[in-house]
């Protein structure tokens, strides 16, 4: 039996966000511990790194955005994990806070060309009805990226954090340019139809049909006209003040806050990633059958409780219900951002729309390891930061609500 193209598209960007996810966002926690202690930078410094990767993408969004809608996303994924292997490799030799923000914004810039973004355009375009189903699996390669944070751990301990580095550079680069080149632009490139299926008409009494199809193909400058754009985008942005904040700065918390070392506190994020791949299945499962509205703003309330059990986790047992309660709901909730869009809005300018919600999701994805570092240096521990963006992504949970389908 001949399998779907676009399954296989599905596999190799599943397989790239994994190299991302292990060795990017999953581990960067862990060189912010390492860093923090062998060079004395401040968290607020170290934490610039991080808002530095946001910032760039919001920068870049819109030109990457009309870019892949004009010329296909295969050869920018491509020069992206070229880009992001180098990095790592320029990041083994830092000395200097600069040479970090510099190396850092290297990786970071691959990590947009050849990462979530361009990949979640490559794969919508392929699929309808299974959309949701397809991004999940899609990011699963990210919690899965989970997985290489323990070995990455232990790695730093046993060679040191730049052997680490240019290792993670080498190993990018060999796997990833493969998996790049498995993506193609649509389903007409291998002679194949969206979902794999011949187009049908929907019938006129399917009352599906409205709720599957948009009424019609939305320009970027039309999209920026209706209330769903800027509130699906301001609620993204407030999820992402609770993952980039974990992402950031949880071994750090666990490390000084909690007494766990580095290598203990690097298996709790494993487990949140166990977690995250466990919505991500359960999104697969349900993401094209439910109002994803309604799933967006359930999981808003389980980042806020995940991460005020990780603030006050005195017992292990509430440190693994944050890894369990945030994980499920970082999984379940994140595909279902670019699906949502799609669904509202239509391909015609995809591109260009996640581009332009990039700005204001920076808002959150900068503004959480900031504002939690901040708190840290302030106080000398993570408490009072963490709460406040636990609140703030829980109040989230509301604008999800009001993001209605526009007419």
């Amino acid at each position: 039996m001949k399998i779907f193209y676009g399954w296989k598209i599905v596999g190799a960007a599943a397989g790239i966000q994994l190299l991302i996810g292990g060795l990017l966002l999953q581990a960067f926690g862990a060189y912010v511990a390492v860093l923090s202690d062998e060079k004395g930078w401040s968290k607020t410094a170290l934490s610039g790194g991080a808002a530095l990767q946001s910032i760039e993408g919001a920068l870049l969004g819109p030109a990457l955005g009309w870019i892949i809608d004009r010329f296909g996303p295969r050869t920018i994924i491509q020069a992206g994990i070229v880009l992001f292997g180098l990095g790592f490799m320029a990041l083994s030799q830092i000395d200097t806070i600069g040479g970090f923000y510099g190396a850092v914004l290297l990786i970071a810039v691959g990590a947009s060309l050849g990462g979530y973004f361009p990949l979640t355009v490559a794969v919508v375009h392929w699929f309808h009805r299974k959309r949701a189903r397809a991004l999940s699996f899609m990011s699963l390669g990210l919690a899965l990226g989970g997985i290489v944070v323990p070995l990455v751990g232990w790695v730093m301990q046993t060679y040191g954090w730049r052997v680490t580095a240019f290792g993670s550079g080498v190993l990018a680069i060999l796997a990833g340019v493969p998996l790049a080149r498995v993506v193609r632009r649509t389903p007409a490139e291998m002679g194949e139809t969206v979902d794999g299926l011949p187009p049908a008409p929907p019938r006129a009494d399917d009352d599906s049909a409205e709720h599957e199809l948009p009424h019609r193909e939305f320009t970027a400058r039309e999209a920026l006209r209706t209330r769903a754009f800027w509130l699906l985008a301001l609620a993204h942005g407030f999820a992402l003040l609770v993952v980039t904040a974990v992402n950031v700065h949880a071994i750090s918390h666990m490390k000084e806050g909690l007494g766990y070392s580095v290598a203990q506190a690097s298996l709790v994020i494993t487990l949140m990633t166990v977690a995250q791949a466990a919505g991500m299945l359960a999104g697969a499962a349900i993401g094209d059958r439910f109002d994803k509205r309604y799933v967006a703003a359930a999981c808003m309330l389980g980042h806020m409780v995940g991460l005020l059990l990780l603030t006050y986790g005195s017992h292990p047992a509430l440190v693994g219900g944050f890894a369990v309660v945030h994980g499920v709901a970082w999984g379940l909730r994140g595909p279902f951002m670019q699906a949502m869009r799609a669904d509202y809005f239509g391909l015609q300018a995809i591109g260009m729309i996640m581009g332009l919600s990039a700005f204001i999701i920076a808002i959150g994805q900068v503004a959480g390891p900031m504002v939690a570092g901040m708190f840290a240096d302030a106080t000398g521990n993570y408490r009072a930061g963490f709460t406040v963006l636990a609140l703030v992504a829980g109040s989230g949970s509301m604008l999800f609500m009001l993001a209605k389908k526009p007419r």
